[in-house]
């Protein structure tokens, strides 16, 4: 995108993280703002907030794992400001624990916001871009899918988030590709970032009733919530600055964004690993000693869950 000054940015997960400082953002650069997200009171905090910055400011409470929620959004988007030029399907949770011990739920609900959440964003949105973009020779739009570097490696006891920011990466490079067969003028972005503050390590306080898990966490679930929590609070690198990068990437037409480019030699091993059909490689050879903590904490009085 050329410019940003005057067009509407459309940002899910707004009230925290990258969202938020994505919508401040989008603010400073005189765009039209719509906040989305499923917190009521930490959205109408946010909006206050952004609004506060000069911006004409729409918020929508939603879950987007609904997908009738997701259209009320894109429905409200159009009647408000016209059709988007920035959508950021941001929204996310986490999700640890050994891989046979996420129950149902814990898949419906990480898919649900992660994947179906990503998807809908591009069902409704994507069809609107691309009116506009034949309606109009000056449209320009893009659209940004949140990942992570878990989308591109498959770190041990975190297994439903690997598996649903791999399925973000893949819809977002088909969408990339998708794009380029029937227009110059929409383009697509994926966020790979790393361990970063955004308070995503707390995102079980927005699970619905209908889909908690009946009994207390596992062991291996205790121990991937206690491993997150040191991660994503040391994070050297801001949200803000991760928000720049996305803005920058737009502006310039990249498709990858990452927060810690040194991190993509692990991605090189892996995908390494995958040309030449050997077995995966030891996440933690460069650090042996975490590894061996962890087989410990799991192997704790013969028991792995």
């Amino acid at each position: 995108m050329k410019q940003f000054r005057g067009r509407t940015a459309v940002i899910t997960g707004a009230a925290s993280g990258f969202g938020l400082e994505a919508s401040r953002r989008a603010a400073r650069e005189g765009m039209n703002v719509v906040m989305a997200d499923v917190q009521q009171d930490a959205l109408e905090r946010a909006v206050d907030e952004v609004r506060a910055l000069g911006a004409k400011v729409m918020g929508f409470r939603l879950d987007v794992a609904k997908a009738d929620e997701v259209e009320a959004l894109g429905a409200a988007t159009q009647a408000t400001f016209g059709v988007p030029h920035l959508v950021f399907n941001n929204a996310g949770v986490g999700g640890g624990g050994l891989i046979w011990e996420h129950s149902a739920k814990d898949w419906e609900w990480v898919l649900g916001v992660n994947v179906m959440g990503v998807a809908h964003g591009v069902r409704v949105f994507t069809p609107m871009m691309l009116a506009a973009a034949q309606d109009d020779p000056d449209y320009e739009g893009h659209i940004v899918n949140t990942a992570s570097m878990a989308g591109l490696l498959a770190a041990p006891n975190m297994g439903v988030y690997n598996v649903s920011k791999h399925a973000v990466v893949a819809l977002s490079e088909t969408l990339y590709q998708d794009l380029q067969l029937v227009t110059d003028r929409i383009g697509a972005s994926v966020l790979c970032p790393y361990f970063v503050p955004t308070g995503i390590h707390q995102s079980e306080r927005n699970r619905p009733d209908a889909m908690r898990s009946e009994g207390r966490p596992t062991r291996s679930q205790l121990i991937a919530q206690a491993m997150s929590d040191k991660a994503v609070s040391s994070g050297k690198l801001t949200a803000e600055q991760v928000a720049g990068f996305v803005f920058d990437a737009v502006h310039e037409g990249r498709f990858y964004i990452y927060s810690h480019p040194k991190s993509l030699a692990m991605v090189q091993t892996r995908l390494e690993d995958v040309v030449l059909g050997r077995n995966p490689t030891d996440p933690f050879a460069l650090k042996p000693e975490l590894g061996q903590q962890l087989r410990a904490a799991l192997r704790e009085a013969g028991q792995v869950g």
